[in-house]
């Protein structure tokens, strides 16, 4: 009997264990799937993003000019308008000086490479120039021999450069429209969805714009800092050019691990094409300890305190992002790490409420059993539903919100 039992018992724990993987093999493929299609979409999908990102700076204001009387379609004209003015701003603060310095630069280039070939010259390498100039020979026939490769590489580079521009434009045109018809998206929504998704989607996705701020919002603040502790170092070292670098090392924060390797690039090369390698290697030196601090310091407190995500969280989402989809995926992973962290408290939140019974005399709920009252339409800390908070106006307290 024993025997039968226990028997009876293991098969029971199978069948448990055999329906458990088939529905973890079931979301796995539907996860699968869900990449899959979000990677066919991805030249619809990333222009979204990207105008979802830039709204989030831009719709403070925008909110300004509209609790003020200004008409949804004027205010969103005005603020696209003053973004694309402070665009043009920071190239040309950028581009300006440094075309104006471009002769004493192009100098400093040609006598850096001759103090490079000199202390080559010297001891400890000893190279002289006839080995120089056979080694400028053999580059030179490597790269005539992989000619078809440079055009393939220069052809790739190109349509990357036109995708980027068409992104670009595409992402304004829908940041305009974000900032005009955002708040009318969470009510209509609403309307939209049967049951109880008509509190739940509105609510996740009201915390989902509210993580988004915070992410571009510490983004801003960390890329700040870069630049005011390097533009500092480069100013006391007296190196050329203090502004534009500053500027260009805060607009290259907003892209992870290229944009900095990109800035302290250009950092260096000017310090050592107009003051020589010592300060170089001064600046080069500032760079590498400015960038630990931020990528190990402070970018995962800020944004740990912002998203509402561990420090940890926030480097091993970099990390893993990174290693899926590249620069793209470091960009995208802490904002879709805080994304998730948000749908899993909410569904936390949900799971947990107590259910009110209602009496059996009476239908009336038991006093003390909870709220009935949704967490988006009332009784709650979000309040109402987004959209709904001015009389007739469908303006929403923390921003459009926009699909």
């Amino acid at each position: 009997m024993p025997t039968t039992l226990n028997s009876a018992k293991t098969r029971a724990a199978l069948r448990v264990s055999a329906r458990i993987s088939l529905e973890l093999l079931l979301v796995l493929l539907m996860t699968a799937a869900a990449l899959w299609l979000l990677g066919r979409m991805w030249p619809i999908v990333w222009p979204v993003i990207v105008a979802l990102l830039l709204t989030t700076l831009t719709w403070p204001p925008a909110r300004f000019l509209r609790r003020h009387g200004w008409r949804p379609a004027l205010a969103a004209s005005v603020v696209t308008v003053l973004f694309l003015v402070l665009a043009a701003g920071i190239i040309v603060l950028i581009a300006v000086p440094v075309a104006s310095q471009s002769g004493e630069l192009t100098t400093g280039v040609v006598n850096g490479i001759q103090q490079i070939r000199e202390w080559a010259a010297g001891p400890p390498l000893n190279i002289g120039d006839d080995e120089i100039t056979r080694a400028l020979d053999t580059a030179v026939a490597r790269i005539q021999g992989s000619v078809g490769g440079i055009v393939t590489a220069t052809l790739t580079g190109v349509g990357t450069v036109v995708n980027g521009l068409i992104t670009t434009v595409l992402a304004l045109f829908l940041m305009f429209f974000f900032l005009k018809d955002g708040p009318r998206f969470l009510p209509w929504l609403t309307r939209q969805l049967p049951g109880r998704l008509a509190t739940d989607v509105p609510a996740v996705a009201t915390r989902g714009w509210d993580t988004l701020g915070a992410f571009v919002r510490s983004q801003a603040f960390v890329g700040l800092l870069d630049a005011v502790l390097i533009g500092l170092g480069l100013w006391i070292v007296g190196v050329p050019l203090v502004l534009p670098l500053a500027v260009l090392t805060f607009v290259s924060a907003f892209v992870p691990i290229v944009g900095a390797l990109f800035a302290g690039f250009v950092a260096v090369l000017i310090a050592l094409v107009s003051n020589g390698l010592t300060d170089a290697l001064i600046v080069l030196a500032l760079i590498i300890v400015v960038q630990q601090l931020e990528g190990n310091v402070f970018q995962p407190m800020v944004q740990s305190r912002g998203l509402g995500l561990h420090a940890a969280v926030v480097l091993l989402a970099v990390a893993l992002g990174g290693s899926l989809a590249g620069i793209i995926g470091s960009l995208l992973a802490v904002p879709a790490a805080a994304l998730v962290a948000v749908l899993w408290n909410y569904l936390r939140e949900q799971l947990s409420e107590p259910v009110r019974e209602p009496d059996a005399v009476t239908g009336e709920s038991e006093p003390g059993a909870g709220p009935s009252t949704s967490p988006v339409t009332g009784g709650s800390e979000l309040g109402q539903v987004p959209g709904t908070a001015g009389p007739g106006t469908g303006e929403p307290d923390g921003g459009p919100a926009p699909a």
